[in-house]
């Protein structure tokens, strides 16, 4: 068989709720993030973003929590076959926090958890066939249960010709040798613990750790007579990382000192947060390892992934792409606190935004009902009848959507919040608006408060739209005050990990020619704000569109990219408008609304117009309408071809 996968991870999977508050307590704690966990799911996704084919084997309790995990490694692009739901058990819980540079305190909720109970039974000699390498982490050698599945598996790999790699990853509190309380202690000295992993260590080809880790490994807490101890029993390459040293690398007899080891270059970084650090690091080994790239080159990768780590909030989100990885070993170190490197975290956002949103949205077929005074002016309007209009807009959005990808709509929570909030979850890209309708110059809605603070309360899946009516000709003073608006909005929707939409329309503030969108682009752009989408009129002109994709892909290589918007154009008008723009490539599709709903809404609202009878021509225009995007596109690659 094939080897179709790079790597398997075996082991802990785990939901770490990070303490939001930075210096403060765990008992302090007013809020948390809630992040992917676990050693070997973190390298699996870390390896994942660095381009090798990872996968994981653990178990995963059938809970949201379980869900949650499962559903967030597929977004990072990992391989879910090797993941296990247990009915009977929960998924496992870490509780973290950020003291200071030297503490970060941390609770396992691991009591009879999910992972814990992996067995023989999960793995799956094919499965492991398919992988170039195997990796498991010592927490899962602490149980006779786990043991045999990893010892299983090691089996299998080394039957089947892949690499075997340990993580030594000792937690002396999962061995039992320490306190719950003791979650943060790294070394406690058992040699029960030493015994059991000489027992195994002779069946890796790679073994990494800590000095401290080497310590239990080797059974001694002198780190040249551990390591010594470890060669004994394994003739694994033994990579020892030491802290603000770096690591290095020993392939044969060990030295007389750490520094005669093969060493990589280190990164001078502000240490923010090392917990998941580990994981990092050898995500980044593990892609030169499996590359063939030399010990040194591998462990510059390993080191740069480890300085990502610990310069952010969280493990698996901290850890880069290749594209980030690459440009970081280019451009250098331009400031130690990699988080508050501007253009480095732009990378970093724009390269790992699948990690956060997901679906696929290279085609983006968006039904828009968050109109608001639109509605509202109709006669027979209420807010109620709005809101039962916009679940039925909803019903057609998903009886057209079916099991199909890219599509979605934009919502509204002023009329529209029943129909936003249950459209969570049901696979629809959801945009949701957040300017006061027909502002100029730019006004919030209220609720988002004058910090938007309000984004707080937001979906995760929810994109934050925005619509500024612009111009080029607009004055120093309007221009200046609507930039400003959409920074802060901007830069609060990056707080809260959301996605962001910039909808410009700058017929109705002044004339339109050839240069008048991209001009707006640019200027967004020197304002310090990336849009992760774009929402543009429909342009005749093909010189206009041309222009517009230039200035962004001139600041921006990364961008999610266009939709068209309608501006309640007759279906024919769209059509011609989709031919144009379907030509180029970083327009993904279309966001209309009123031509879709506008007829029904005003029929409805009148009571001449059933429930099913608003659905069923809503849902009729709309599949019009990607059918005419879709029929535009494959025409525009045909011509291409």
């Amino acid at each position: 068989m094939g080897k179709t996968l790079d790597v398997i991870t075996i082991g802990r999977s785990s939901v770490d709720l990070y303490g939001a508050q930075i210096g403060g307590r765990l008992e302090d704690m007013g809020s948390f993030a809630k992040y992917i966990g676990g050693s070997p799911t973190n390298i699996a996704c870390g390896t994942a973003r660095l381009g090798l084919r990872s996968a994981v084997i653990t178990r995963v309790g059938d809970e949201h929590m379980g869900r949650f995990i499962r559903e967030q490694l597929v977004r990072e692009g990992v391989d879910v076959r090797g993941v296990a739901t247990d009915p009977e058990r929960l998924s496992a819980l870490v509780i973290l926090g950020i003291r200071d540079e030297d503490s970060f305190p941390l609770i396992f909720y691991r009591e009879n958890c999910a992972d814990m109970a992996l067995s023989e039974a999960d793995i799956d000699e094919d499965f492991i066939a398919e992988a170039r390498c195997v990796l498991a982490t010592g927490t899962h050698l602490s149980h006779p249960r786990t043991e045999a599945a990893v010892l299983r598996a090691l089996e299998l790999a080394r039957k089947h010709g892949a690499q075997t790699a340990l993580d030594i990853d000792y937690r002396p509190n999962l061995w039992g040798v320490a306190g719950h309380g003791d979650g943060e202690s790294r070394f406690v000295e058992s040699a029960a613990v030493t015994a059991k992993l000489q027992k195994t260590l002779h069946l890796f080809d790679l073994i990494v750790g800590t000095e401290e880790e080497f310590h239990i490994a080797g059974g001694s807490t002198d780190t040249l007579a551990a390591l010594r101890a470890v060669r004994a029993v394994s003739g694994a390459t033994l990579i020892c990382k030491r802290g603000a040293k770096g690591a290095v690398a020993i392939t044969g007899a060990i030295p007389a000192t750490l520094d005669e080891a093969e060493s990589g270059p280190g990164f001078p970084i502000e240490v923010f947060n090392v917990l998941g650090a580990g994981d990092g690091f050898f995500s980044g080994l593990l892609k030169g390892w499996l590359d063939g790239e030399s010990w040194p080159r591998a462990l510059e990768y390993a080191n740069a992934c480890g300085a990502f780590a610990v310069s952010r909030h969280g493990c698996t989100p901290a850890y880069p792409s290749l594209t980030e990885l690459k440009f970081f070993l280019q451009r250098g170190v331009q400031r130690p606190d990699l988080r508050n490197d501007a253009e480095l975290e732009q990378i970093h956002w724009s390269t790992n935004r699948h990690s956060r949103t997901a679906g696929d949205w290279s085609t983006m077929r968006v039904f828009a009902f968050d109109h608001r005074l639109q509605l509202e002016e109709m006669p027979g309007y209420t807010l109620a009848k709005g809101g039962a209009f916009k679940e039925l807009c909803l019903q057609a959005a998903l009886q057209v959507k079916g099991a199909g990808e890219g599509f979605g709509i934009l919502c509204d929570n002023r009329i529209g919040k029943a129909a936003l909030h249950a459209a969570s979850g049901s696979g629809l890209w959801i945009g949701r608006p957040a300017e006061l309708p027909g502002s100029r110059p730019l006004q919030l809605e209220p609720e988002l408060g004058s910090d938007c603070g309000g984004l707080g309360e937001w979906a995760r899946e929810n994109v934050v739209k925005v619509l500024c009516f612009c111009h080029p000709d607009d004055d120093a003073a309007t221009r200046a005050q609507q930039e400003a608006t959409v920074k802060r909005l901007f830069e609060a929707a990056r707080r809260n990990n959301l996605e962001f939409l910039l909808e410009v329309i700058p017929s109705k503030v002044g004339p339109v020619g050839v240069d008048t969108t991209a001009t707006l682009i640019r200027q967004f752009y020197q304002a310090g704000i990336y849009p992760d989408w774009w929402k543009l009129e429909p342009m005749a002109d093909a010189a206009a569109w041309a222009a517009a994709i230039a200035a962004i892909e001139a600041h921006d290589r990364h961008t999610r990219g266009i939709v068209v918007l309608g501006l309640d154009a007759p279906e024919a008008t769209l059509a011609a408008s989709f031919a144009v723009a379907a030509a180029f490539p970083l327009v993904k599709g279309f966001a209309v609304g009123r031509t879709i709903f506008g007829d029904a809404a005003r029929a409805w609202m009148t009571d001449a117009m059933t429930d099913a009878e608003a659905v069923a021509q809503m849902a009729a225009r709309y599949a019009r309408l990607c059918e005419i995007w879709d029929d535009a596109r494959a025409k525009a690659r045909r011509s291409e071809g």
